[in-house]
């Protein structure tokens, strides 16, 4: 059977560096903003309003994942496990934070959480393209003689 896909593989690396850039600044906002804004003990105080469990240890491993994911993400670095950082910290938040308030953000509902966890999840999958970091380190890793840092095969 003959693929329907006629998109080049130009415009699909360039479609994952739009996903992974703006994923990423919106992710390394929130961040930016519990940080400046109340710092870890402010972000803590507010999560434990909020009834997140462990609000202490929450707080600075989510500023952490947001701000340093959001800017690993823009770089297209450690995509995938960005990605599985960024599910996690959006499901907590679309479940405990905005799933009593229902869908629609307007509300205050998990919509907008929900979205930015599925694109997480399709570039976690998809990886960050050619123009990304983690490319770019394949490429070089792929050049590397035979044994050079790699283990030796069994035998």
């Amino acid at each position: 059977m003959r693929s329907t896909d006629h998109r080049s593989p130009l415009a699909t690396d360039a479609a994952l560096t739009v996903l992974r850039v703006v994923l990423g600044g919106v992710m390394m906002a929130h961040g930016l903003q519990k940080l400046l804004g109340g710092g870890i003990r402010g972000t803590a105080s507010g999560f434990r309003d909020m009834g997140i469990p462990l609000a202490d240890l929450a707080a600075p491993a989510v500023i952490a994942v947001e701000v340093l994911g959001g800017a690993a993400m823009i770089a297209g670095l450690l995509v995938p496990l960005v990605a599985i950082a960024f599910v996690a910290v959006l499901g907590v938040a679309a479940v405990l934070v905005h799933g009593p308030a229902g869908f629609f953000a307007q509300a205050g509902g998990f919509e907008y959480p929900a979205v930015l966890a599925v694109a997480s999840a399709a570039i976690g999958v998809a990886g960050s393209g050619r123009f990304g970091l983690d490319a770019v380190l394949a490429a070089r890793l792929a050049r590397r003689p035979a044994g050079v840092g790699a283990p030796a095969a069994a035998h």
